[in-house]
């Protein structure tokens, strides 16, 4: 069980950028400035090049982390649909979705940190490794000096470290997980945290003590590299709030991944 000096930091992230055409996801005006690193949206899964371009300025304005956020090419289902993509098409449209990204990055003359994929394409990645393998062979072709996100101990996180790139074990705030260290699936019951008094509680646990308990109580071991706060959950600016707050009061420093 690991248990993290006192003066620790760990990142917080929040999955933003979400709107597209007249449809209003999230606030991430508001998020924003609270978070230490943001994942945006690279318009397949939502997303849209002025939502784009605006979520880079707000990053850039409050000095956080940009990070990509590419998913399945499934709008309408906003990317948590599972689709069979071979490990070409993963490639291909992971690839793609960073070059979209990187464009208004540099148009604004922000530098990418790091890559986080959505969704489905997210879970899948954390335990079908060939997916996994391609997507950080993606991001390794695109930058090598990318931070490639995933779910702590997960088949991502491996293949991201067998092509030789940085990564970062993320920790769902507002998530329950399953006894194998998996997300509980948005179709089951318990699946997202609604208090915000517990997902506190499992955040000083994870970070702490580097554990966290499953839906069945079970204890199992985590490593919390960095926090995720869904930007379209209704609670999202009430846990960030907290959530720094309970890190501060706890010595723990709230900054992106190095």
């Amino acid at each position: 069980m690991r248990k993290r000096d006192i003066m620790a930091s760990v990142d917080l992230n929040c999955d933003l950028g979400e709107s597209f055409g007249n449809y209003t996801i999230g606030d991430d005006a508001t998020i924003i400035p609270l978070a230490s690193s943001c994942n945006i949206a690279c318009g397949m899964h939502a997303g849209d090049p002025l939502v784009m371009r605006k979520t880079v300025r707000l990053a850039k304005e409050a000095d956080i982390a940009v990070g990509a956020h590419p998913g399945y090419p499934d709008l309408q289902g906003f990317g948590r649909r599972d689709m069979s993509l071979s490990p070409d098409e993963a490639y291909a449209f992971v690839l793609y979705q960073l070059g979209a990204l990187q464009g208004f990055c540099q148009a604004e003359e922000v530098s990418l940190h790091h890559v986080k994929p959505h969704g489905q394409l997210y879970n899948r990645c954390a335990v079908d490794y060939e997916l996994a393998r391609s997507v950080a062979q993606a991001v390794k072709d695109f930058d090598d000096r990318l931070i490639l996100v995933g779910l702590a101990n997960g088949e991502l996180i491996r293949a991201g470290n067998d092509v030789g790139l940085k990564t970062a074990q993320e920790f769902f705030a507002d998530r329950n997980y399953t006894d194998n260290g998996l997300l509980q699936p948005r179709n089951q019951p318990d699946a997202l945290i609604h208090d915000e008094n517990v997902a506190i509680d499992r955040i000083k646990q994870a970070v702490e003590q580097g554990t966290v308990t499953t839906i069945s109580g079970k204890t199992i071991a985590i490593v919390a590299d960095t926090i995720c706060v869904h930007g379209d959950s209704t609670q999202a600016l009430l846990f960030v709030k907290r959530i720094r707050d309970e890190l501060a009061h706890a010595g723990i420093k709230v900054a992106p991944v190095a």
